[in-house]
């Protein structure tokens, strides 16, 4: 019995899988769609057909933070629209709501018996959402008060997204390197301890660096800022994405340069610029090319290749959202109907190994 569980742990998990997940914020932000989401539409092409695509709308992740449930239904609907708009192709991948998929909150319980606490414990993110230091720990009296399990824990939910999938690769952005590790971790923890079933997931880091806000250009774009000009939305009209470069934190500078230490404005620009450039030159080489031209000119033609780079998103958003609502149901249930039997196959080996 062992080895034939032993073996088909192996059988499964010899092709190429790759995972990624995206919370429900509503419409994708420029730093979504260049840290994660332009790489997802790109794999769609670049990928060998045999390879398994899944893409994940991670709605359980979202209640780590008290939302209002209609707002999280809306922006579900809102998220699973703008992926169809970017071009994610429900026919190449499996595409699906996270809580439609029970076994990853079944693998999150049977993982977290193996976790841990020093190590969540030690993990910045729930830091970072309760604003306090780095150095903060768990113990302390004001982190009692404040922080919930689920969002200490939420790192274990995570691991298990990649892994009762079998994902053999993760797409991560710079600042997510330290999840994956985790979720290596519990992988070993599991094959440790019960049978080697799990797969230890490989990184895969986008090429350009983290689009940063358009208004404090040292922190990376975000939803969080209270300023809409701080973002550019997918959805975002020509005269919007216009209005929102022009009115930019740069420099007084009369020329142009990338410097992220002494010029993070600019060189954000040059950064989003590099993006769309249809040449696929670096930021320094465009600095180089634009050097004599005038921030205001530059603005314009950054604000022209966003408009160019996006061209059609928005229509077909609004299309997808204003459409027969079932459109939309019968797609994610589609790619959740998959999702569940591929993450069964994982589910029958760990239930067997553990005991269950």
């Amino acid at each position: 019995m062992h080895r034939t569980i032993a073996t088909a742990s192996r059988v499964l998990s010899q092709s190429r899988v790759i995972f990624s997940g995206i919370q429900p914020t509503g419409v994708p932000h420029l730093g979504n769609y260049v840290g994660a989401l332009r790489q997802w539409v790109q794999l769609q092409q670049q990928e060998e057909p045999d390879t398994k695509l899944i893409y994940s709308i991670v709605d359980l992740h979202a209640i780590t933070t008290p939302q209002p449930p209609e707002k999280l239904k809306r922006c579900k609907r809102e998220s699973l629209a703008a992926l169809l708009a970017l071009g994610i192709d429900p026919d190449r991948c499996m595409l699906f709501y996270q809580s439609s998929v029970s076994a990853h909150s079944e693998l999150m319980w049977i993982l977290a018996c193996t976790a841990s606490v020093g190590y969540l414990s030690r993990m910045t993110q729930w830091k970072q959402k309760l604003n306090v230091a780095p150095t903060t720990r768990v113990e302390e009296r004001l982190v009692g008060s404040k922080l919930k399990l689920g969002l200490l824990s939420y790192p274990i939910l995570q691991a298990a997204d990649i892994l009762v999938h079998r994902a053999t690769h993760v797409p991560v952005g710079h600042d997510q390197h330290q999840h994956l590790e985790f979720a290596r971790e519990c992988a070993t923890n599991f094959n440790h301890a019960y049978a080697p079933h799990l797969v230890r997931p490989e990184t895969l880091t986008p090429p350009v660096q983290r689009i940063m806000s358009l208004t404090d250009p040292r922190s990376k774009m975000s939803k969080s800022h209270n300023s809409e000009r701080s973002r550019i939305l997918i959805t975002d009209t020509p005269e919007q994405i216009r209005i929102k470069v022009a009115s930019a934190l740069t420099d007084s500078a009369p020329s142009i340069s990338y410097d992220v230490s002494t010029r993070p404005g600019v060189s954000n620009l040059l950064q989003i610029l590099s993006v769309f450039d249809t040449q696929k030159r670096s930021p320094q080489q465009l600095a180089e090319k634009y050097r004599e031209t005038h921030p205001r000119e530059f603005k314009a033609m950054v604000a022209k290749s966003i408009v160019q780079g996006l061209d059609g998103i928005r229509t077909r958003y609004h299309k997808l959202l204003n459409c027969d609502s079932a459109y939309l149901d019968d797609i994610e249930a589609s790619g959740a109907q998959r999702a569940r039997q591929n993450a069964e196959e994982t589910m029958q080996l760990v239930r067997s190994a553990v005991g269950l």
